[in-house]
């Protein structure tokens, strides 16, 4: 049986989501407690129980403990099946982190699966937005060999959410290996910026163009798609991801979100913003993605490489936790203004 600490490195929900997808991939059973220790409000939080309830759907799993405030769990899988899924968060509780809880799992499914998960945040704080998954994540995932799209049907924000999408993964006969150490040049920027029921106030146009013009302020040019959007008359909101490629099939992201007394140019320009920082590095990979890639790498046969700007307490976490769970050896280097994050073979 695995016995994880979750109050061990960043003690957050990482550790929970990623303990729970790794032991339905080996099959053995996990025993997790101090969840979420070094947050406010330690726990298992609706977002995250969702995502346990869901994983253990896929694998048969028995539950003990699986509880709203439980601070431990006991989570026993069986064999990962495929076929159609439902969750529900039930608030604003992040879709993108529900999702990547369980894709890890779904990839070693006997089956294609496909999850609809409803009443959740697309676009929250403290996680990704649901377009950045879309086109960062998954297209950084597609060249590991991961089949994988979402269908967005509601977006969805706090403090309501109500949001709806919908995630497809078939499942992968092998991961490769990750290799990309050279950033290249730069071929495009492209980004989707949406509101929901904001459209009189010109929202994802004032996003849009706010970005566009601080990124010409640096000689770069953006394409950014403009969703006025109308899936959520319960919940108006908005957000913006950017993503930059290169010719050597590095993607590049950053996204933002809007929120209450928070100008639409200030959404434009914070998203411009945080691309900038990464592509005045010229890493391979952005700092969230670093973290992201972790538990693929970690199970790919083989040797991985990529670069990164920064060390963040969640790459750390997810080393620490791959290589307890899994038995393999991350090492970390400085390369000028760079860390290079290789998984040893």
């Amino acid at each position: 049986m695995f016995e994880i600490d979750g109050s061990q490195k960043s003690g957050s929900g990482t550790i929970l989501r990623l303990s729970v997808a790794i032991a339905a991939i080996k099959g053995e059973p996990l025993h997790i407690y101090n969840i979420r220790q070094n947050r406010p409000q330690p726990g298992l939080k609706p977002q995250h129980l969702e995502a346990v309830l869901t994983a253990a759907k896929l694998c048969s799993a028995e539950l003990e403990s699986a509880t709203l405030g439980s601070r431990e769990l006991w989570f026993k899988p069986k064999r990962i099946s495929g076929g159609d899924f439902a969750a529900e968060i039930g608030t604003a509780g992040s879709i993108p982190m529900l999702f990547m809880t369980v894709l890890p799992i779904c990839l070693f499914a006997k089956d294609a699966v496909r999850l609809t998960v409803t009443k959740g945040g697309t676009d929250t704080t403290h996680a990704p937005t649901i377009n950045y998954l879309r086109y960062v994540f998954l297209a950084a995932l597609k060249r590991m060999g991961v089949d994988a799209e979402i269908t967005v049907q509601k977006y969805g924000y706090y403090p309501k959410g109500m949001g709806e999408a919908t995630l497809s993964v078939k499942p992968a006969k092998v991961l490769k290996p990750f290799h990309l150490e050279t950033f290249g040049n730069l071929i495009s920027i492209k980004g989707a910026s949406v509101c929901t029921f904001l459209a009189d106030r010109r929202v994802a146009e004032r996003q849009s163009k706010a970005a566009t013009e601080y990124l010409s302020q640096k000689d770069y040019h953006a394409n950014i798609e403009v969703v006025n959007d109308t899936s959520n008359p319960l919940q108006k909101g908005s957000s913006l991801a950017l993503w930059a490629e290169t010719d050597t099939g590095a993607i590049i992201g950053a996204d933002a979100l809007g929120e209450f007394k928070k100008t639409s140019e200030s959404v434009g320009e914070e998203a411009a913003e945080k691309l900038l920082a990464e592509l005045y590095a010229k890493p391979t990979v952005d700092v969230h993605l670093s973290d992201m890639l972790i538990p693929y790498v970690a199970l790919a046969e083989g040797h991985s490489t990529y670069l990164t700007r920064k060390v963040s307490e969640h790459l750390e976490a997810n080393i620490w936790l791959t290589e307890k769970m899994l038995n393999t050896k991350f090492k970390i280097e400085k390369i000028g203004g760079l860390y290079r994050i290789e998984k040893v073979g």
